[in-house]
């Protein structure tokens, strides 16, 4: 049954999900209060977002969920003076992640609004609990007063990413993997999450008429392989992918979505234009290995967002998404903490489109 201010089922047929670079109403945080998922790093992810804060609020409102009103007060005093049109809500949510838990806006055939709650199970089940998470989705609806359609099945805002005309990128190891849906909602007899299904889905709720596949994703990703650590539209026929050079074990796997990329077309038939990006070197804390991309990044009306971890690299991955953005500034958000809780910065954010 869909919760209350929420339908269950698909939008509108003819509805249109923007591209990232299109004008934003807001962007969505989450405001990270997980000590479990940033142990003894908390106060540097916290400069790390209100850094982010400052970006985004040049240029849109940034809408906050914060877990308590203890919490809000605080951020009230702190954030003061970084823009006009910030706004905090306290919504309780299990951590930050709101790319894979928050709402995917749409825009529908006469040009409203309407917020997407698709499932959420911490990716396959990882990371219990995750049900003040699964009900983001329609809070976020109810507190921007737009239709909310609620979804039976999981869909993380991470996995895929859109040019605004009918052409998704996504992953074949996350969207099909059986931990996100076990049976696959599939009739009797049939298992797993199919080609076939995901694109009915990604066509009925987010107006797709070309899913561009690519295989697994980087060392270190608890999500399976989200793309928004591989390749990312920067507009209209044209992606930025990681490159193999340079990459170390994970070069197979950037080499062959290249290798998909070069053959793929979008959904008007034409071929697409390829750019690449640096891997910074690998990062290990504590052990484990963090998923550090610069694909993470997040284009917002008054620049691009790019996570940086302090290497040689960071330069040469400003430079080039500058050229790919030309009329937007490109600031770097310093991602070595914020990377230990496995994201960055696009995970961490949601654009509500204008």
């Amino acid at each position: 049954m869909a919760e209350a201010g929420a339908v269950a089922g698909p939008p509108p047929e003819g509805v249109r999900w923007p591209a990232e670079w299109e004008p934003h109403r807001a962007t969505w945080l989450a405001w990270p209060h997980n000590e479990e998922t940033w142990p003894g790093r908390l106060p540097a992810v916290e400069a790390a977002y209100r850094e982010m804060v400052r970006v985004l609020a040049a240029g849109e409102t940034v809408s906050i969920l914060v877990p308590d009103a203890a919490i809000a007060e605080r951020l009230a005093r702190e954030l003061d003076g970084l823009g006009p049109a910030i706004e905090l809500h306290v919504v309780p949510t299990d951590d930050a992640w709101i790319r894979d838990h928050g709402p995917v806006f749409v825009k529908d055939p006469a040009g409203g609004s309407r917020a997407l709650h698709f499932g959420f199970d911490a990716w396959g089940g990882k990371y219990p609990p995750w049900e003040r998470d699964a009900a983001v989705g329609s809070a976020v609806a109810a507190l921007r007063r737009v239709p909310c359609h609620r979804a039976d099945f999981v869909l993380e805002g991470g996995s895929i990413d859109g040019d605004g005309a009918g052409t998704i990128l996504t992953t074949e190891s996350c969207l099909l993997n059986p931990n996100r849906e076990p049976g696959g909602g599939e009739p009797e007899g049939e298992s797993g999450r199919t080609r076939e299904q995901m694109e009915r889905r990604l066509a009925d709720w987010l107006g797709a008429r070309r899913v561009v596949w690519l295989g697994e994703g980087i060392a270190g990703d608890d999500t399976d392989g989200h793309v928004d650590d591989l390749a990312r539209f920067v507009a209209p026929g044209t992606v930025v992918c990681v490159g193999a050079e340079g990459a170390g074990d994970d070069a197979p796997v950037h080499a062959e979505n290249l290798r998909r990329l070069a053959r793929a077309t979008d959904a008007s038939g034409a071929r697409l234009s390829v750019a690449t990006l640096p891997s910074p070197p690998p990062l290990i804390v504590d052990g484990q290995r963090c998923p550090a991309s610069y694909a993470n990044f997040l284009v917002a009306n008054a620049g691009v967002l790019v996570p940086v971890f302090g290497a040689a690299s960071d330069a040469r991955a400003l430079a080039i998404l500058g050229e790919l953005f030309p009329e937007r500034p490109v600031v770097g958000i310093p991602a070595a903490d914020l990377v230990v809780g496995l994201g960055a910065v696009h995970c961490l954010s949601q654009q509500e489109p204008a």
